[in-house]
């Protein structure tokens, strides 16, 4: 990937990530960044959105790391 190239995908993944930001979804950006690569790769964003919901329902709400150490 040449340097135009690298610059404006990682400007793209900083313009969804604030997006992602705005809409409170909770996703990381190496999250984003992979459901994203997963779309590019053709599959189907609300299949993927369903898996995401389903996996955060079966894992219930994050833990705080903080809590975790002590």
């Amino acid at each position: 990937m040449d340097a135009d190239a690298a610059k404006t995908a990682r400007e793209s993944l900083d313009l969804a990530f604030q997006m992602s930001n705005i809409l409170e979804t909770g996703l990381d950006r190496h999250t984003l960044s992979i459901l994203i690569a997963l779309c590019d790769l053709g599959l189907n964003p609300e299949a993927l959105a369903a898996v995401v919901k389903e996996l955060r329902n079966d894992l219930g709400p994050p833990q705080d790391a903080a809590h975790d150490v002590m």
